[in-house]
């Protein structure tokens, strides 16, 4: 029988039989794990190695650019943004390159001079603080900020550079100081703004309203400006946010591997590309992002949790016996793709992974014979019995040599 999820999963996403549909089509992606994922207080920046192998894996898995990080940070920083600049231009990988800078020449300048010595266009993400708070704070008024603005941008395109221009605690920001400061940034030559949660304040709602707000401000130009939408999890909203600010009006979503950034971090850009990929905004091939999130994990230092949502250990792991028994008579169907869904919002297989059954304290028997025909272990019924009642005994999962040791006790061959 060919099967049509359709008839064997009732849709509750859609709404009126409609799916939610990004407002400007196809959705960009923009990784910031070596740039903002690094201000998390907790990582340890990787070698220059290892961000090479990072940056090979953002263009295998298609993520249209990434940010090198902030050159004006220091001489060290200038040397790894070159060199990732170069492997982008003697590889030819398919990342846009872009760099933080603050309003700032000093901050703007450098990243020029990486461009002009790799040979490679790479955007100026400069930014600037909008909120009131922050006005109040640095004693700031609108109109010293909207001069920086003009002037920074400009500085970018008098070098020929493309702009991208960023305010930070955008959704903490009067709309008119908003309207001021993105029109000048546009005037002056940026054609591309961020919209930023930076400490993670919105809510789906006032995504959705500051989004179709500032696409109404950069549309009212006359020039054609790409929206972006850059936010933080502090509330825990921030993948909705990303997906609502699609929805809005935003050209481009930026997030971290593992949502690693300042504070509690950023959107994370593995779980917004599983999302993008379930709600048929996108189609990349996904069999490699969970090599790349162990790897930003490895070299940043920053575990990745068992229960961590897709690619993290227990994602497609059970061993609960209600459970396991599902997913083993949807194999004994013969229908590999009924055993990915049966108990699981997302496919193993859509990132290269397996549904695994485990044995333990809260399995059945089901458990033990479909593990051991997996391991090619003849599932007698002494051998099952003596592997259930250890299972039973237990407080935890048995581990695999455990459970090996049993099957050669009891005279069964085991590898």
């Amino acid at each position: 029988m060919a099967l049509q999820e359709s008839e064997l999963i009732f849709d509750w996403n859609r709404d009126g039989g409609e799916d939610m549909k990004p407002a400007r089509g196809a959705v960009e992606l923009n990784d910031e794990t070596l740039r903002d994922g690094l201000q998390s207080p907790s990582v340890t920046s990787p070698p220059i190695e290892d961000k090479v192998r990072i940056l090979h894996l953002m263009a295998q898995l298609g993520i249209e650019s990434a940010n090198l990080g902030l050159p004006g940070a220091g001489p060290h920083v200038v040397a790894d943004v070159t060199q990732l600049a170069r492997e982008i231009v003697d590889h030819r990988l398919p990342v846009a390159a872009n760099c933080a800078a603050r309003t700032l020449e000093a901050d703007i300048l450098p990243i020029v001079e990486i461009s002009q010595a790799t040979g490679l266009a790479i955007e100026v993400a400069c930014f600037i603080g909008s909120s009131p708070i922050r006005q109040f704070t640095e004693n700031w008024d609108l109109a010293r900020l909207v001069g920086l603005t003009r002037d920074a941008v400009d500085l970018a395109v008098r070098h020929g550079l493309p702009v991208m221009y960023v305010t930070e605690d955008t959704t903490r920001a009067r709309p008119e100081d908003l309207r001021a400061l993105y029109t000048a940034a546009v005037e002056a030559g940026a054609r591309r703004i961020c919209v930023a949660d930076t400490v993670g304040h919105a809510t789906p709602r006032g995504v959705d309203r500051l989004v179709r707000f500032l696409r109404g401000v950069v549309d009212a130009t006359g020039e054609d400006v790409k929206v972006d939408w850059h936010g933080h999890r502090d509330r825990g909203l921030s993948v909705i946010n990303a997906l609502a600010a699609a929805v809005a009006g935003a050209d481009r979503l930026h997030g971290t591997a593992l949502g690693i950034g300042e504070r509690v971090g950023n959107t994370a850009i593995d779980l917004l590309m599983v999302n993008l990929q379930l709600l048929g905004w996108s189609h990349r091939k996904l069999e490699r992002l969970p090599e790349y999130c162990r790897l930003v994990a490895a070299t940043t230092g920053v575990p990745l949790p068992d229960n961590y949502p897709v690619v993290g250990r227990d994602a497609f792991r059970t061993a609960t016996g209600v459970h396991a028994a599902a997913i083993i008579k949807a194999r004994a169907k013969g229908h590999d793709w009924l055993a990915d869904r049966i108990y699981s919002g997302v496919p193993a297989a859509l990132v290269g992974r397996r549904q695994r059954v485990e044995i333990g304290p809260m399995c059945g028997k089901s458990n033990v014979i479909f593990w051991l025909e997996e391991h090619g272990i003849e599932p007698r019924p002494d051998l099952v019995e003596t592997v259930f009642r250890r299972a039973k005994e237990s407080d935890r999962l048995l581990e695999a040599e455990e459970i090996l040791e049993l099957c050669r006790a009891g005279g069964v061959p085991a590898a």
